[in-house]
């Protein structure tokens, strides 16, 4: 098994380490090797996948955050279109089995029907990272069609939990929420998110692995249905499939930390969406994939995480 990132600074390097110096003290690291290389170097991928011959491909490498898109716009291009591309190349040329990838929920840009499904149109992006996403989708049907490369497409909805990114609300909440600083919460507390438990997410994403993509033999032009295809091409959502009130979630990390957050409250940024809810079923009924960690249990699990990883 090999795993493969730039290690950039988007976010401290020095959590990136840990997480590797994590895996390397786990028993069953003998059958993990780390190469650092952008995605977006075509002849390092090209070289990768040739010395490799890769049975199977789980790509969740991307420029990640909705406002860092808005600063930063190329940054998203190079990774997640670019990144994508060379490894679907690399999957092509190398006789790959099943390549899994990550989109996300941000595809579903200015949709207002919940809960989300695969079935709904996602031709409305709000932000240059959910473009990016729809375009991996896109992308990736294209190499399934021409080349029968099977590929699967999973949705991700609002990952958490130990070893997460510091960009990411839980773990900034908790920063500042422990230090008696103030938070900002967007849209005035409005929003609803879809927390999905990172050990959920893994599951998922294994089961998907191990269930590759198949061609929909009632596919129709005439009436698409947008989550599978002719090709060997599927996208799934892989949430919680429970929404969860921001402010309540805010609760649920107090009570974990045992402070009470100091509160300041904006509007909804640009690029924002007010809720995420995910429509499962597909997953659970293809894979066999649900959902276990309830948001007080998962929220519970990372606070224990962040106070013994930052010594508080």
């Amino acid at each position: 098994m090999v795993g493969v990132d730039n290690m950039n600074d988007y976010y401290d390097v020095s959590l990136k380490e840990a997480r590797l110096a994590w895996i390397a003290d786990n028993p069953n690291s003998q059958a993990f090797r780390f190469v650092k290389l952008d995605v977006a170097e075509q002849l390092g991928m090209q070289t990768l996948f040739a010395e490799e011959r890769f049975d199977k491909v789980v790509h969740l490498a991307a420029q990640a955050g909705v406002r860092y898109s808005i600063e930063n716009p190329h940054a998203y291009i190079s990774s997640n279109v670019v990144g994508l591309m060379n490894v679907l190349e690399g999957c092509r040329h190398n006789k790959v089995a099943h390549l899994v990838y990550a989109s996300s929920s941000s595809v579903y840009g200015a949709n207002e029907s919940m809960p989300f499904s695969v079935s709904d149109n996602v031709d409305h992006p709000v932000s240059l990272y959910a473009a990016s996403k729809k375009a991996n989708e896109l992308m990736t049907h294209t190499y399934s069609h021409l080349y029968d490369l099977p590929t699967t497409g999973l949705r991700f909805f609002t990952v958490y939990g130990p070893w997460g990114r510091p960009d990411m609300a839980p773990i900034k909440f908790t920063k500042a929420i422990m230090a008696d600083e103030p938070i900002q919460v967007f849209n005035y507390g409005n929003h609803r998110r879809d927390f999905t438990y990172i050990d959920d997410i893994v599951s998922g994403v294994l089961h998907t692995l191990d269930h590759t993509a198949q061609s929909n033999p009632n596919w129709q032009g005439s009436a698409p249905d947008p989550a599978t295809s002719k090709a060997p091409w599927r996208v799934y959502n892989i949430g919680a499939q429970t929404p969860v009130h921001l402010l309540s979630f805010i609760e649920t990390l107090e009570q974990a930390i045992g402070k009470v957050a100091e509160k300041e409250m904006l509007p909804m940024q640009p690029g924002d969406v007010p809720d995420t809810f995910a429509d499962v079923e597909a997953l659970v009924n293809d894979v066999g994939y649900r959902p276990t960690i309830d948001v007080t249990e998962g929220v519970h699990r990372f606070v224990t995480w962040y106070k013994s990883y930052y010594g508080q």
